[in-house]
């Protein structure tokens, strides 16, 4: 491994936290701009790499150092929001398998980002949900609790198309006389 792509890892790791830090309150979900990093960090640096820096930053957090949303440690597994955390290391790797299947175009940065986003959304969410009903046994409705998941909806996709402008940007940039595909 290159020392660039050791410090572009590093780097990713570091954005990701720093994503969790600048959020909006929002009951049981909130915003923050995780997604951007961390899909980023699969249109930067490919599937592998992407995924590497993302669980970096996940085994951190677990091993107690308090750099998630709210806070840090093994018992953040029993959060509601971790779910999200396990969706961002397979977001990161699909986002970039897909983006360094041929040229990176926007268009395929765009589905590439898109793509992502799903696992993200479908595994918080059940997480979520699963958590929410079979830990802390609360008596809100499913619908309830999947309906304040969908909230962000907009945001996130907002994210994902501003990932893939972003990524445009900075490939040539970052890649200067690399091959790109993965």
């Amino acid at each position: 491994m290159k020392t660039k792509n050791l410090i572009l890892i590093s780097m990713f790791a570091a954005l990701s936290a720093i994503g969790g830090f600048i959020k909006i309150p929002m009951p049981f979900c909130p915003i923050t701009l995780q997604i951007l990093f961390t899909t980023l960090a699969g249109v930067l640096l490919g599937g592998r790499y992407g995924a590497i820096s993302v669980g970096i930053y996940v085994l951190l957090g677990l091993i107690g150092v308090p750099i998630f949303t709210d806070g840090g440690g093994i018992s953040y597994v029993l959060y509601p929001t971790f779910g999200y955390l396990i969706g961002f290391i397979i977001g990161a790797y699909v986002t970039g398998k897909i983006c360094y299947a041929g040229e990176p175009t926007f268009k395929r940065l765009l589905l590439g980002s898109l793509a992502g986003y799903i696992p993200i959304f479908l595994i918080g969410t059940l997480y979520d949900i699963a958590i929410t009903f079979l830990y802390l046994k609360s008596d809100a409705a499913v619908f309830t609790v999947a309906f304040q998941c969908l909230l962000p909806l907009t945001w996130d996709v907002f994210l994902c198309v501003f990932t893939a402008f972003l990524g445009k940007r900075l490939i040539p940039i970052i890649h200067k006389g690399e091959k790109l595909a993965e």
